[in-house]
């Protein structure tokens, strides 16, 4: 069962918003009646996806986190909206390698996208949601920023900062109106896991959680519309995990 809010003149902004959980989050928002703007890092994705979906809820922009140029013009466009209720930081990658062979780049590179974008996108969102005193923003994390295992380095350091960025700008912002929020979704069925993962590695991740699967997109998307809608009036600074009970065991 999908939640029933209604969100209509609502704008939202997800990143990472072309695929996985944040397409769904996307299609979800959309669906409540936010008119959503998604961000890929594909410029030709990008132009087919609006060539796609012209006219739709959903328009889409290109920006390219681990570009500094790049992220400061998509930021510049962010403070210009004429409102925003919602921000969505879903963008994110990753980088697996034993600590020793991990270059001083790439940690650069990971902690830049996951964390130092997010920072930036949540406060240039929340200028523009001070405005009216309303906003939501939810910080896609996971369960490696409450955990991690062998070769995680850069990406685990960035979600457990990503967290606790989190906290902090809730508390900054919670006199503006604006709560804030950090999802940890555990292991979902996106087109990345598929790609990367055999069917028997996934059967063998999958008897991990005590619920016996992988989430699918759509339930992470639903976990988050929450805590992005009206339907959340007093939650923030909160890390939900969602990973059917893997972090327990």
């Amino acid at each position: 069962m999908s939640l029933q809010v209604n969100m209509d003149g609502q704008t939202a902004l997800v990143t990472g918003g072309t695929r996985g959980i944040g397409a769904a989050m996307a299609q979800a928002l959309a669906g409540c009646g936010c008119a959503v703007i998604a961000i890929g890092r594909d410029p030709e994705g990008v132009e087919r996806l609006n060539q796609e979906n012209a006219g739709g809820p959903i328009s889409y922009w290109q920006a390219d986190f681990g570009d500094p140029a790049s992220l400061n013009g998509f930021l510049a466009r962010v403070e210009s909206l004429p409102r925003l209720e919602v921000c969505v930081n879903n963008a994110g990658i990753n980088i697996i390698k034993p600590t020793s062979e991990l270059s001083d780049e790439e940690f650069a590179r990971v902690d830049q996208v996951n964390l130092r974008a997010p920072f930036a996108v949540a406060r240039a969102a929340a200028k523009v949601m001070a405005r009216t005193g309303y906003g939501r923003i939810v910080n896609i994390a996971s369960i490696w920023g409450v955990m991690t295992k062998p070769g995680r380095a850069a990406y685990t350091a960035s979600k457990h900062g990503l967290v606790g960025l989190t906290k902090t700008l809730a508390a900054d912002l919670a006199g503006s109106g604006i709560l804030v929020n950090a999802l940890s979704p555990g292991f979902t069925l996106t087109e990345l896991t598929k790609a990367s993962l055999s069917p028997a590695e996934m059967d063998t991740l999958s008897a991990q959680v005590p619920m016996g699967r992988f989430a699918e997109p759509a339930e992470m998307a639903q976990a988050a519309l929450y805590l992005a809608s009206p339907a959340n009036t007093y939650i923030t600074g909160q890390n939900l995990i969602v990973d059917g009970g893997f972090t327990l065991v």
